[in-house]
């Protein structure tokens, strides 16, 4: 998939080169990411259970990512489930994160899907605003705890 508008593109990070140079991008939502071949490590891993990472790039720099997966459930059937979602800071008036999203939406479509799925933090109220303006409803709660 590759959508290019305004000089911005929006493509899949597949080369493990353009992983590595989502790695700044992607710590600004996972600041546990020690570095850029760790991401790329991750990544790949991933990929084996249909990871897929959107970037949305200027000039060779991802300033957007949309990590995401198909995924089937008893609950939703076949769906689109969104892991990882972040703009950089300095770029987020340009509406790359509603692209981003937008791309997701109709690949989830073109793969017969009928849901899109995300958690977000309870406290991150900036980016559930965001997802309300996108049309995307808290529909239950995300419970975890660690194993470790």
């Amino acid at each position: 998939m590759t959508i290019a508008t305004d000089e911005i593109s929006l493509r899949h990070a597949e080369h493990d080169d353009e992983i590595r140079a989502c790695y700044t991008t992607m710590a600004g939502l996972r600041p546990g990411l020690r570095d850029a071949e760790e991401l790329c490590t991750r990544v790949r891993r991933q990929q084996a259970q249909g990871y897929r990472l959107l970037a949305a790039w200027r000039g060779g720099e991802p300033l957007g990512l949309a990590g995401y997966r198909e995924q089937e459930n008893l609950i939703y059937g076949r769906f689109v489930y969104v892991d990882d979602l972040v703009v950089r800071e300095d770029v987020r008036r340009e509406q790359l994160g509603e692209r981003l999203l937008s791309a997701v939406v109709e690949e989830a479509r073109r793969l017969g899907c009928a849901r899109l799925v995300l958690d977000t933090g309870m406290a991150n109220t900036l980016a559930q605003r965001f997802y309300f303006r996108q049309g995307l409803l808290a529909v239950g709660m995300h419970f975890g705890r660690s194993l470790v």
